[in-house]
């Protein structure tokens, strides 16, 4: 059994904003560009036929996984009421002996995007921090070893 896809209301419509652009938008284009490729004549050796070819075989492949996910993805609405960390909770945690905070945002994997602070929920530290509060000190094994955080906020 495979283990459920999660998204946040947010992530799940920016995940639905790119499927409409990829079968609106980017799919027409690409029929476009391999009809005029195909229109140059052999095929063999044209390398705008076997770009359009890859572009087009990218983007079904990417339309197709965006219609899976979305169709069988758990929507998660908002952090769990009762303060403890869980999926589409945002937390500010300080490693052990720094002053730097950090703040994230716990997310499914399939909107996970450290550069912008979404983590997934199956990440080390997104796993880690499930089920605390605000308050509480946890561990996590990286590669470097063992680091201790504690949890400053949770919203």
């Amino acid at each position: 059994m495979t283990e459920p896809v999660y998204l946040t209301a947010d992530g799940r419509d920016e995940l639905a904003k790119e499927l409409q652009f990829l079968v609106t938008v980017r799919r027409p284009e690409l029929a476009v560009k391999l009809k005029e490729a195909v229109s140059q004549g052999d095929l063999k050796e044209n390398a705008d036929y076997h770009d359009a070819k890859e572009q087009q075989a990218f983007v079904e492949g990417r339309i197709q996984y965006l219609e899976n996910l979305l169709h069988s993805a758990e929507i998660i609405n908002g952090s769990p009421k009762d303060g403890k960390i869980g999926i589409g909770s945002t937390v500010t945690i300080v490693e052990a002996g720094e002053d730097e905070e950090e703040t994230y945002t716990i997310v499914g994997a399939a909107e996970a995007n450290p550069a912008e602070g979404k983590i997934s929920n199956q990440s080390p530290i997104g796993a880690a921090l499930l089920g605390h509060k605000a308050g509480d000190k946890f561990e996590v094994e990286t590669p470097a070893g063992a680091t201790k955080f504690k949890v400053k906020k949770v919203k």
